[in-house]
């Protein structure tokens, strides 16, 4: 039984993985609002506002079929939100969590992502560099889906992929954060 065991984990990952994929893109087909509902709180002392930014952040970074990047909303809401830092914890947090999808899907067997030039590229990095890598290449969200499957095909450890994925996010979702908030200040029908 132990060719059953080699073949039905990487299986039932590859279908865990597939299967929050295909969850993301049903609740952004049948509920397109879902994203804008979030956004458009009216209370911006209330913990809804750090609540929709983290819902949003697990949302987007969890979708690896839909090319979308976080960084509008977190610019946004750090301009909205009092606290632009917390704005970028909050969404680091959430991003560690969303990219698992990635990862999760990479770990169920490299087939998955056709050998290419950016494949092989982001490939020696991740196997060259490990946890530095995946951090340097939290900053670009386009390109990190493909690291997090590189990374979860790698057998990169869980808890290396979720910390260093997590501290790249943050550190760039805070700087964004900050400049949606003084970048909004200096816009004078958005001052108060």
């Amino acid at each position: 039984m132990p060719w059953l065991k080699k073949r039905l984990v990487p299986l039932a990952g590859l279908l865990f993985g597939i299967g929050i994929v295909v969850a993301v893109a049903v609740v952004y087909k049948t509920h397109p609002g879902f994203l804008k509902n979030l956004q458009d709180y009216k209370n911006k002392d209330s913990l809804v506002g750090y609540g929709a930014v983290f819902v949003i952040s697990i949302f987007l970074n969890a979708t690896i079929i839909i090319p979308v990047s976080n960084m509008t909303v977190i610019l946004a809401m750090g301009g909205i939100l009092p606290l632009p830092w917390v704005v970028g914890l909050v969404g680091g947090l959430a991003a560690g969590i969303g990219e698992q999808t990635a990862y999760i899907i990479g770990r169920s067997g490299r087939e998955v992502l056709a050998k290419n030039k950016i494949y092989l590229r982001i490939e020696r990095l991740v196997n060259k560099w490990g946890f530095f890598a995946i951090f340097l290449l939290s900053v670009f969200p386009l390109v990190f889906d493909v690291a997090g499957i590189i990374a979860g095909a790698a057998r990169m450890s869980f808890w290396k992929f979720f910390v260093a994925t997590w501290l790249g996010r943050t550190i760039i979702y805070v700087v964004v954060a900050y400049l949606g908030y003084y970048g909004l200040k200096a816009l004078p029908w958005f001052s108060s």
